[in-house]
């Protein structure tokens, strides 16, 4: 496979740092150039894997996300900057690695990787590097690559600790390594492990994970080193000590043990018992807001911002920080919309599904693209904030 690969001057000069190792030289870099990696999820750990997967040369390099920039994001995603607030994350993502590196090619899924699609993205590439933050995916992202044979990189974050291991290896006797569900057969119950939203994560952490998780990548790809095959690499931030604990082949996965059970991708939200993908919202647009302003029909606005967002610029709403929504329902009308808004629609989001599954409204909307939406589309002399 290598022998076919060559190099502009202009790749030569780039990856020389590369080419000069005597273990890597120029036969690993025709490697890392031939391969096609497939990194799910480009926030916090995807950010730090793609950026040094594109560096390093990878040739094919496919993202799947479906979310878009939030401001909340920048604390510790570095593919992204204020100006990409709002855009689609694989279209910032393809933007800025173009810019890193041209030789490479790119391929973005702007979706959600379900069981209806997972395999027919995933075949099509040499290793998976998972950098997802909900069992359900990452049970499927294990399963696909168990059932096509594929390599997972993988690793996770929470708060001021991370893992990484490499899951489903295949050995040069033709053996497969462990994976995710010879770790954790079944998920742990819904709600005792919070995600990174919920639980925060220090900025500076994903980048030190999916840096550790890119440099797997290239182990797998290049055969260079020991990958983290059989063995789960733990790092606490705090006390900066590191565990590695070795992972074997169970006999009862039900993927590839002694009886498997499972020979297709599954319902993994079920499965799981919670859901991948929080359910939409009504929405309503800042031009139709607008318009039930000026017509002076009955409606409640609410403001889900922190008190400091408000007093810098508001649209003369009632203030309800988003912290305080359940313990000031009695505060929201029920007989008439409600149209619930924050800064870009995120937050305004979630206070509406909190609100919709413990207390039963069905009366909300949120603002498309929050107050930053309404005052460009609207009122531009309120732009400041």
């Amino acid at each position: 496979m290598s022998t076919q690969v060559t190099f502009s001057s202009e790749e030569l000069a780039r990856y020389n740092r590369h080419i000069i190792i005597p273990e890597f030289g120029l036969a690993g870099q025709q490697k890392l150039k031939a391969a096609k990696v497939l990194v799910v999820g480009s926030g916090g750990l995807g950010s730090p894997v793609l950026l040094y997967l594109a560096a390093a040369g990878i040739g094919t390099i496919g993202i799947v996300d479906f979310d878009v920039v939030d401001d909340s994001n920048l604390q510790r995603q570095v593919l992204f900057g204020v100006n990409e607030i709002g855009k689609a994350k694989v279209e910032a993502a393809k933007e800025r690695l173009q810019a890193l590196n041209p030789h490479i090619e790119l391929v973005m899924y702007n979706t959600q990787l379900t069981s209806q699609n997972a395999l027919d993205i995933i075949k099509g590439y040499d290793v998976v590097a998972d950098g997802t933050d909900n069992f359900p995916t990452r049970y499927l992202v294990n399963d696909a690559c168990v059932l096509l044979g594929k390599p997972n990189v993988y690793a996770s974050i929470f708060q001021f600790e991370g893992q990484v291991s490499v899951f489903n290896y295949k050995h040069a006797n033709g053996e497969f390594g462990p994976n995710y569900r010879d770790l954790y057969p079944t998920p742990p119950p819904p709600g005792l492990v919070p995600s990174c939203a919920e639980g925060g994560v220090l900025g500076v952490l994903p980048g030190i994970i999916g840096s550790l998780q890119a440099l797997e990548v290239i182990k797998v790809v290049t055969g260079v080193g020991e990958p983290l095959v059989g063995r789960f690499y733990i790092f606490d931030a705090l006390s900066f000590e590191s565990r590695t604990f070795n992972i074997s082949r169970r006999d009862d996965n039900p993927l590839n043990g002694r009886n498997p059970t499972i020979t297709r991708l599954i319902d993994y939200e079920q499965f799981c018992g919670v859901k991948a993908i929080e359910k939409p919202v009504k929405e309503i647009t800042p031009k139709e807001l607008y318009e039930l302003q000026v017509k002076g029909e009955p409606f409640q606005l609410i403001d889900v911002r922190e008190p400091y967002e408000y007093e810098i610029v508001n649209i003369g709403a009632e203030l309800i920080p988003l912290a305080t929504v359940a313990e000031q329902a009695d505060k929201i009308n029920k007989d008439q919309p409600v149209i619930v808004h924050c800064k870009m629609g995120g937050r305004s989001a979630k206070a509406i599904r909190e609100l919709e599954e413990k207390y039963g409204f069905t009366n909300l909307y949120n603002l498309k693209g929050g107050i930053i939406a309404y005052i460009d589309e609207v009122k531009p002399e309120l732009a400041k904030y």
